[in-house]
Order: C-alpha cells, then sequence, then structure tokens
C-alpha cells in the first residue's frame, strides 16, 4: 500500500476527514457484504443481540442498546426489528423477541461474513496497531467532548 503523503504531511492531516473517510469505506463495504445476505446493518444487528444464551430479549431492551449504533434512531430500529419479524427471522411474543430457525441460519451466515470484513479490514495491521488507533479514536472524542460507547 502507498501512502497518501509522507509521514511529516500525515502528521498535519485532518482527523475529521480521515475517520470520516474510514468511516465511510468500513460501513458502506460492510452494508453491501451484509447486502449479498439480504440483511441491513441494522437487521444485522437486531440477529447478533438475539443470538444470547440467555433466551429471548425485550423488544425494548434491544431497540434502547441499538438505537445509538452509527445514529440509527429509536424509529428505525423499530421498523428495522420489524422488518425481521415478517422476514420469519425473529418472533415476538409478550414483547420479548427470539431468533428463529431461519433467523439462526442468517445469523451464522452473516457472522462468517462479519469474521471475513473484520480479516479484510485488520490485513496489514497489528493488534498493537489497532489499540493504538482505537485508543487516538477514543482521545479525539474525548477531547471534543463527545460521548461514544460500543459494547
Amino acid at each position: 500500500m502507498e501512502y497518501s503523503h509522507s509521514d511529516a504531511e500525515l502528521i498535519k492531516q485532518p482527523i475529521g476527514y480521515w475517520s470520516w473517510a474510514a468511516y465511510n469505506a468500513v460501513v458502506s463495504r460492510t452494508r453491501g457484504a451484509l447486502a449479498e445476505l439480504g440483511l441491513t446493518q441494522p437487521q444485522w444487528w437486531v440477529l447478533a443481540q438475539l443470538n444470547n444464551p440467555d433466551g429471548p430479549r425485550v423488544r425494548t431492551e434491544v431497540t434502547d442498546l441499538l438505537h445509538g449504533y452509527l445514529d440509527a434512531g429509536r424509529e428505525v430500529m423499530e421498523a428495522e426489528i420489524e422488518g425481521t419479524v415478517e422476514r420469519g427471522w425473529t418472533t415476538e411474543s409478550d414483547g420479548r423477541l427470539a431468533l428463529t430457525p431461519e433467523g439462526l441460519a442468517v445469523f451464522t451466515k452473516g457472522a462468517a461474513l462479519q469474521d471475513e470484513l473484520w480479516a479484510e479490514r485488520h490485513a496489514g495491521i497489528s493488534d498493537e496497531e489497532y489499540l493504538t488507533t482505537i485508543k487516538a479514536l477514543q482521545r479525539f472524542i474525548h477531547n471534543t467532548g463527545g460521548q461514544a460507547w460500543h459494547h
């Protein structure tokens, strides 16, 4: 890979631009790959939350957890949850959501894809470099008064 600028020039590059460009590239690639499985990214989040050993989850808990992901919002998450019910991937009883066998199969395919995408994104990047990057991004968020959290 060839970098866009020399090290001395990269030091002066704007983090806003490069964090946006990284976000755009990663999210676009992820969403495009999930679309090939017939999934939206928020639907993947729902299936991933429901794939747990504790059994069904309260719908409002799932919405509360996921609505902040990439600024999806509550209305979008409610619609995406409803989409998983309509497609037969989840069922809802007494406000509790659970995966169906079909949903588990889609989740399993999505999980394998996410593993492939992780490896693709991390190619040539050591765990140490990744850790430094995440810590630096969290420091940028902190320094600018922002808030971010991911479970």
